[in-house]
Order: structure tokens, then sequence, then C-alpha cells
């Protein structure tokens, strides 16, 4: 894993890349010039350590600069016979593209986002791996283009301007969709897609070339054992290709849950001496004894690291700042902290994520196994209206009535409205606080929607496609990439390899949903390989006492930020609303009151460092 950047017709400042961006690749860096196209490579040596050294030319025509892994590489070289100098996947990238241009991609598992210059065509071509593990973001204008791993890398390069608009996306999703970004003329390059820039007239064609769409469409009449069966086997290909494909140690992050505890037990199969590591807290979100149950069975080196809110006080900022962009997710904060550590005994480590969005593991999927909300007659919604105005609020996020009101809320809604409902939504029924624009603030991401909610698939199978695009994407794969590498370690998904992610999608709902089991296909599975007291545990991932933080130990720091006169919150919500937050008196439920609180306060945050200091 590595960091990149590049430019056309714009001369790089290296140091300033080495500034932003040297924790994604501390061993090597290396530069290539010719004509008005400048690269630039960052190493983190895991891969043939010899023979990897980039940017990497072939044939002298074509140079690479990349970020990732190609964990099949091999596999491909034997089965299309071909051989090149060194046994790293940085050539094989190379030696495939020779041979079959951009369709090479579709032989590719592995995460990526590399640049290959052509200097006989005088192009870029830029793509990026299926799920949008490896970051890539780009700036255009008239006269040049920047690209790389990081936005900072890319803000420490440039004068960039604040795009107030997209903060719309940031108040409801907590992240920004798809393309967007915090900056005018930066860009997101989508997961599965490419870019080809004609480096003469500084023109981009951007493509699409893996959309998880289509398989979602596909039949698939496989019965619960064959699908049981397949789906172990995949697991095993993904987990043994993301272990052996490392000159340099593997372990495992364990939370508790069933993903890090499949991933671990398959692991310790192919690496006898597995180190695991797992984050623990006082209280209910200490997640440490159950993660030791499976340490304990696979005899892994096992590693414990206690946080308290003492620990980050004085590290907050600089976490929150890593990510480039506004990030309300509060995980990412012992995710930074788990990766630390694991950081202090190896480079290269195993996680779950991905297993959620393709088999079905959140609450709010329970639902939509047994009815299609987006198919929701008039007569229907119009009653569900009119119940939402006679009922409460839920205030009680696991109760009984908690889940009643949301069906009710759900019903009387229209399609993305549905989707940000059912998902994170952070202002969710206080949106009427938010200084709208006088435009469709969401058009891009209700386009999408649309395409999706209009295809012949169950309403499981669209809200799980949404969430593969949006949350997965714009968020998960965000959190980890950056807490990871932001301590030079790399981290690998084996639920996200290429058999897995084709063949879940068109899997049968009722192998992912079943009565108000979540993930019940992989519960099953896990009764093959986990303690029996891990397996209808609750969903668990890396998580903080958000509530109880905001309302004590982060108090006077959310006061300071969010309530700070020149707070950027004050341009986008009502600022009654805001007070109210603060002051506690806002008819909300202490959850709801927390989570809108951090989100602001990584957005304030983001915007002291850039624009405020």
């Amino acid at each position: 894993m590595c960091g990149i950047a590049g430019a056309v017709n714009f001369k790089l400042s290296y140091r300033a890349i080495d500034d932003s961006m040297l924790h994604r690749g501390p061993d090597e860096q290396h530069s290539f010039m010719e004509d008005n196209v400048d690269l630039y490579h960052l190493r983190l040596a895991i891969l043939d350590i010899d023979g990897g050294k980039q940017p990497m030319h072939l044939d002298d025509r074509f140079t690479i600069i990349f970020n990732g892994e190609i964990y099949n590489h091999q596999e491909i070289r034997n089965q299309l016979g071909i051989s090149g100098k060194t046994s790293s996947d940085t050539e094989t990238l190379l030696l495939l593209y020779r041979r079959y241009g951009v369709d090479f991609l579709n032989y590719l598992d592995g995460m990526f986002a590399f640049a290959i210059y052509d200097s006989r065509e005088k192009t870029i071509f830029i793509a990026r791996d299926r799920a949008g593990k490896k970051p890539l973001y780009y700036y255009a204008d008239s006269e040049k283009i920047v690209f790389a791993s990081e936005l900072n890398c890319i803000k420490s390069l440039l004068p960039l301007q604040m795009n107030i608009d997209n903060f719309y996306h940031y108040l409801r999703l907590g992240s920004f969709y798809k393309r967007l970004t915090p900056y005018k003329n930066v860009h997101e390059l989508p997961a599965g897609s490419f870019i080809v820039i004609d480096c003469t007239t500084l023109d981009i064609k951007e493509k699409c070339w893996w959309n998880i769409n289509d398989f979602y469409k596909q039949p698939n009449n496989d019965s619960f054992e064959e699908s049981l069966e397949k789906v172990d086997n995949f697991l095993h290909v993904g987990v043994k290709r993301r272990v052996e494909s490392s000159d340099l140690e593997v372990g495992s992050f364990l939370s508790g849950g069933i993903d890090s505890g499949l991933t671990t037990a398959i692991a310790s199969a192919y690496n006898h001496s597995l180190k695991t590591f797992t984050v623990s807290f006082d209280g209910e979100y200490d997640e440490a004894p159950l993660a030791k149950l499976v340490a304990e069975k696979y005899h892994t080196a096992h590693t414990e690291i206690k946080i308290s809110f003492d620990t980050l006080k004085n590290d907050l900022e600089s976490i929150i700042g890593n990510y480039g962009e506004p990030f309300f997710d509060s995980s990412a904060i012992p995710s930074y902290y788990v990766s630390a550590a694991a950081k202090k005994h190896l480079t290269v480590i195993l996680n779950g994520d991905g297993a959620d969005e393709l088999f079905g593991g959140y609450r709010r999927y329970v639902p939509f196994a047994q009815y299609d909300f987006f198919k929701t007659n008039r007569t229907l919604k119009k009653s569900a209206i009119f119940l939402k105005t006679i009922l409460p609020p839920a205030h009680s996020k696991k109760s009984n009535y908690n889940y009643l009101y949301r069906l009710v809320s759900l019903a009387s809604k229209e399609n993305l409205e549905i989707y940000l409902s059912a998902g994170v939504d952070i202002m969710e029924d206080v949106e009427r606080y938010i200084i709208h624009p006088s435009y469709d603030y969401l058009k891009v991401m209700r386009d999408d929607f649309n395409e999706i909610v209009h295809a012949d698939i169950s309403g499981l199978k669209k809200l799980m496609n949404m969430d593969f695009n949006a949350t997965l994407f714009s968020q998960l794969l965000v959190k980890m990439d950056i807490a990871n590498m932001a301590n030079s370690l790399e981290g690998r998904s084996p639920f996200l390899c290429k058999e897995l992610m084709e063949y879940s999608p068109a899997m049968n709902d009722a192998y992912k949903i079943k009565g108000g089991s979540t993930k019940y296909l992989l519960r099953q599975l896990a009764k093959k390989y986990l303690p029996a007291v891990l397996i209808n545990q609750p969903k668990r991932g890396f998580e903080i006492p958000l509530k109880n933080w905001v309302e004590h130990e982060l108090k006077e720091i959310v006061f300071d930020y969010v309530g700070a006169p020149t707070a950027l919150s004050r341009q986008l919500i009502d600022k009654g609303f805001i007070d109210s937050l603060l002051n506690a008196t806002a008819k909300i439920s202490g959850e709801k009151r927390a989570k809108i609180l951090w989100t602001l306060m990584s957005m304030e945050i983001w915007y002291k460092k850039n624009y405020l200091l």
C-alpha cells in the first residue's frame, strides 16, 4: 500500500506531498517527469520489496504509480502465461495493460488506485477498484489537473475553495456522496470507475467498469446448502490470498462480532502464529471479552487496547483532521487506536469490512425483507403520514415502540427519503432546521437511487445495493483506510474479494434476513468456526460511548467548536436549534443529540484547520 500523486500542466511540490502524505509510504519516495506530466510515489513496501520500486516503466512507453495490492496477480500470470522481470503486482498491472488495455481490470481481485501514463498516446489512465477501498481524488480546471490519494495532499498543493453546497450531503449522510468533496473543482473517482486524461487537451473521460447493480439482477437459484458452501469456499479464497500475498507478517482485527471472527478463524489456518487486536472500553461498549473467546479458540497472540477519554483528548483534532474532510463516524477513534497498536507488531492487517453490506448485517434490513417500502401505495402512504403526525417520537433506540415508529416513518416517505430514514440520516425529523438552498441539493444522489429503486429486484436488495454504493464507499472504507494509513498500516478485507462481491448480491433474500435475524447465512457458517455465544450477538464494531462522552468529557470541546460565532454550522443550520442542542433542550433523544453534535464538531474541526487557522 502506498500513496500516489500526479499532475498535468502543474509542477508538484514533493516536499508538500511528503508533509501531507508520508504516512502512506514512509519506505521510499520517487518521482517521474516527462513533458507536462509529473508523477510521484510514496511506498509502503510489502510485496517484492526489492523488485516493486515505483514509478515503474515498461517498453519506454508506460509508467505506473500504484496504491494497493492485487492478491491474485500470480494466479493471473500463470493463467494467462505472462512473465516479467520481477514478481511484483505492479509489473503485472503494466503487463496486463499492454496486452488487454482497460479490459484487464476484470481479472483483478484486489484493492487499487493507480495511474498509467502512456508517453506515446499522451494519456493517463487512472482506475479504482470495485468497492473503492483505495482512494483517489482529482482537481481539474481549464489549465491543470492534479490527483492524489488524499484530499489533504491536494489541499497542500493548491489553494482550494470550499464548496458550501456539498455540505448539505454531509448533514444528512455524515459524508460526501460519491464524487462530491468539500472543495470546488475537486472530485472523488467513484468505485469501479476509471478516467482517461488527455494530457494535450486536458479532456477527462470517465467510465464505470464494474457495477454491483448488475449482480443484483442476475439469477441465483442455489439452495441454502449450496450457497453456504460457496460462501465458505469463497471466503477461504479471499482470506488465503490476502494472507499469502505479502512478504511481511499479516494479523487480524477482532471486534467480538462474527465478521472479524470468521476472518480470524480462517486466517489462523494459513498463519499459525496469527496476531489479533481488539479495543476495550469500560461499560456496555466493551467487546473485548467476546473477542478474547475467539483469540483463545485459535491460540492467537492477542492484544487488547484500552481506550479512555484521557487517551483521546490530546489526539482528537489530529485524528479527525487526518480525513481531509468532515467525517462523522465516531468509530474512527477506536479504529485509529487499534491501528496504531497493531502497527507496533506488523504492517498488514485483516478486517471484516463489507460483510454487513453484502450479507445483510444491519437491523434496518429486517423490515425490507418483509415489505418493499419503495412500492408503498398512495393510500397506505397517506395513512402513515397521518399516523406520524399524532405519534410521539421514539426516544429509546432499542424499544419495540421505536421499531413501530420506524416502520410508520418509512411508509410515510418517498424513495430517497426512505433510504435516508432507514440509514444514517443525521438530521431526520429535524431536517426542517437545515437552511436549505433553493435547489434540490440531493439531486445527484436522487438520480442514482431512482435507477436502483425502479430495478426489478426486491426492496431488501435495493436498500443493500444503495448501502454498498453510499455507506460502504463514502463512509466505512474511508474510515478504515485513513485510520490504517495514518499509522502506515495496510488493511485488507477478505469479504470484499471479487468472488463474494459478484456472488452474494443475487443470493436469496431469506439467506440474508430470516425472521428477525440479520446475516442469517453467515451466522450459520459461524457455527462451524466460532464459539456458540458469538453466533447471535448483535452487530458489533469498534465503537465509543458517544452519548456519555458528549454529555460529560467532550462537553466543553463541543461547546468551543459548535458554539463559536465563526462556526460553519451557523451558516447551514438554524442558530436557535444549534443552541438547543448545546443546552440539551432540543426535543430529541440523547443518542440523536450526541450524534448531531459529534457530526457538527467534526465539521468544525475540519473547518478550523483548513480555513480559520
